[in-house]
Formats: C-alpha cells, sequence, structure tokens
C-alpha cells in the first residue's frame, strides 16, 4: 500500500505530460509567430509611415524590389540586443534593426543586408554587427555579391565601445572580401560615422538624390569645431561625393530607381574573382541580330 501511495502521484503525472508538452509547445509557437510578425513592422508602423513620407522605402520593401520574386530567405529575424544600460533592457526589437539574408537577382546568388532605419536609427549594435559578419563571412565562403543597404546613424552610442568593436569586425570583412566578392554599397539614408567607412571601401557606392547623404560627422558636430554652417546636402549629399569627393560612383532618382539600377549593374560582374563576367541579354540579343 505504502508504495503504491508512493508511485500513484508519478503515474498521474506520466499521464499529464504529454498533454504537458502540448500545450508548452503551443505557447511557445505562439510566441514566436508573434515575435516573427513584430519583426514584420521594425520600429512601428508609425515609424513605417515617417519613413514613407520622406519618400524612402523601409528596409524590407527594398529587399522586395532588389530581389527575385520569393527568393529571400531570412537569417536571424529574431535576434535582438544584450545591452542593459541606460534603459535600453526595456527596449527591444526583433532583428535589431538590420534584416540580412540570401536571395538571388537574376537567378544568380547573392547576400545582402538592409538596415533599417526604423529600429534606433539604424544605429548598430553588437548583435546587429554579428548579423552582418556572418552574411559577409557565407559571402566569402560560397563565393557570391555582397550587397549592402545602407540607411543608419551610425553606432548605437548606449553600447559604447561594443558597437565600435562591431565596426571593426566589419570593416575587417571588407578588407577580406576586397578582390574576392563585389561588394556593392547604397546609401539610401543620412549615413554617418561607422555607417559610411565600410561603404567607401567597397567595389560600387552609389546614393539617392535628395534623400541620402554620407558624411562622418554632421553639420550640428561641424558649426560647433568650426563656426561654419553647411547644410547636409553641401556637407555629404550626392552631388558631394558623386563630383567632388569621389566616394560615390551614381546617384538615383529614388530608392526603386536605385534598386532597379542595382539589378542591371550585377549583369555585368561575376560572381566571385575565380569565374568571368556574365553575358548580358542585352549582348546576347545584339549578337543574334548581327548573324541575321
Amino acid at each position: 500500500m505504502a508504495l503504491r501511495r508512493l508511485y500513484t502521484p508519478c503515474l498521474s503525472l506520466v499521464k499529464m505530460l504529454p498533454n504537458t508538452r502540448s500545450a508548452v509547445t503551443s505557447v511557445v509557437m505562439e510566441r514566436l509567430e508573434r515575435k516573427k510578425k513584430e519583426s514584420l513592422l521594425g520600429g512601428g508602423q508609425h515609424r513605417i509611415d515617417a519613413q514613407h513620407k520622406k519618400g524612402k522605402l523601409t528596409a524590407r520593401e527594398r529587399i522586395e524590389v532588389l530581389l527575385d520574386e520569393g527568393s529571400f530567405v531570412e537569417w536571424d529575424q529574431l535576434v535582438e540586443h544584450d545591452c542593459t544600460d541606460w534603459g535600453m533592457d526595456k527596449t527591444h526589437f526583433p532583428g535589431d534593426g538590420v534584416v540580412t539574408g540570401t536571395g538571388t537577382i537574376n537567378g544568380r546568388q547573392v547576400f545582402l543586408f538592409s538596415q533599417d532605419f526604423t529600429v534606433f536609427g539604424g544605429s548598430l549594435s553588437a548583435a546587429y554587427a554579428s548579423k552582418i559578419c556572418k552574411i559577409m563571412d557565407h559571402a566569402e565562403m560560397v563565393g557570391a555579391p555582397l550587397l549592402g543597404l545602407n540607411d543608419s546613424g551610425g553606432a548605437r552610442i548606449q553600447e559604447g565601445v561594443a558597437s565600435l568593436g562591431g565596426y571593426g569586425d566589419i570593416f575587417l570583412r571588407n578588407v577580406l572580401l576586397s578582390g574576392v566578392v563585389p561588394q556593392i554599397s547604397l546609401i539610401m539614408g543620412p549615413c554617418a560615422g561607422g555607417a559610411v567607412y565600410s561603404p567607401a571601401i567597397t567595389d560600387f557606392t552609389f546614393m539617392v538624390k535628395g534623400t541620402s547623404h554620407m558624411f562622418i560627422t554632421g553639420p550640428d558636430v561641424v558649426k560647433q569645431v568650426t563656426n561654419e554652417s553647411v547644410t547636409q546636402e553641401e556637407l555629404g549629399g550626392s552631388v558631394a561625393h558623386c563630383a567632388t569627393s569621389g566616394c560615390a560612383a551614381g546617384a538615383c532618382e529614388n530608392d526603386v530607381h536605385l534598386l532597379l539600377q542595382t539589378r542591371r549593374l550585377m549583369e555585368f560582374l561575376p560572381s566571385n574573382n575565380k569565374e568571368k563576367a556574365p553575358i548580358s541579354r542585352a549582348v546576347i540579343q545584339q549578337t543574334e541580330k548581327s548573324l541575321l
């Protein structure tokens, strides 16, 4: 009888386990789906609306235009920062401000990251940097082009040196990938500090007229240090970098125009340093006409 009293609760628990596991799984799956939906909204609908009012697409909308339809596979969608200083432990967004993954352009594989200005102004954290580094490592390993859609205010100041260390990891990979796979940077918003060091050492850098800017530090700091007043456009707009500094190779009218032109550019580039450049459809058509 004593043994029976001892084992009866255990037997009841064993009978309950399947139902318990099912309940726990259901809760976990619901939480996972909720997090995925949150990640699709970035910093929230009100910030998405603000992005659209400026004539800019969101990070995910840009990917949809750039890649072949249905080809994008997102990586690390739910990664979040681990900073606890300055109240950051109370503010988290799934994805942490950058969308990373792989897809195809005209059937050819590429790796890319798209910075989300609606989340902390697109500022870079240690977790954010690790997502970009992972994409860069795989681009090198596979031998596929790397595309960066840049829309970032620079380092996330709340993380201090950890954020700056993340930039160092990215710069190292820029150098290691140089001459191995094409690196293309699209400046699609107001980019400052570390957010423009990396694009400046990639193979191609393109901008959007009127909405994209590149500068090490903004007009307010320039005014404070030199007492010189300068606008964002004068300091780091498309005209300044396409016609004077040479940091950018060209500028397009809007986000969609730039993304479509990037698709066209890819028709002329090899995937890596071991492949020959592809023959574009236009060249094939021209050759066929000449043979008639």
